[in-house]
């Protein structure tokens, strides 16, 4: 299953965590637009959050968070690369529109691939 990390460096990571959570609970009526693609509904199956852990499990895929001291931790992982790629940029999107002026940035990388 492709998966993907960030690690957000943040003086608030618990009021991001939080702020997103509760704003996806609250969208799954509106359209989201993507750049450059037709407009895209997430399908927001459940949004579970506490101040230090989320979960938004999306049609698409699935996003969790951790707040820890100074870092929020974001994972999301999908069926698909183009899925995984949607989730991304949905988590992307609010998290660096919600920190503009922390300008929070969230910088993706996907987790070392095991050797056997």
């Amino acid at each position: 299953m492709p998966t993907a990390e960030a690690t957000i460096q943040t003086g608030q990571p618990s009021r991001y965590l939080i702020q997103l959570c509760r704003h996806a609970a609250s969208i799954n009526h509106k359209i989201l637009r993507h750049a450059g693609r037709a407009p895209m509904r997430p399908d927001i199956q459940q949004v579970e959050w506490s101040d230090t852990h989320g979960t938004l499990d999306l049609g698409w895929g699935r996003c969790t968070m951790h707040a820890g001291p100074g870092t929020l931790t974001v994972r999301a992982e999908a069926a698909s690369e183009e899925s995984l790629q949607r989730v991304q940029d949905l988590i992307t999107r609010n998290l660096e529109r919600f920190g503009r002026r922390e300008h929070l940035k969230v910088n993706w990388q996907r987790p070392a691939t095991p050797t056997a």
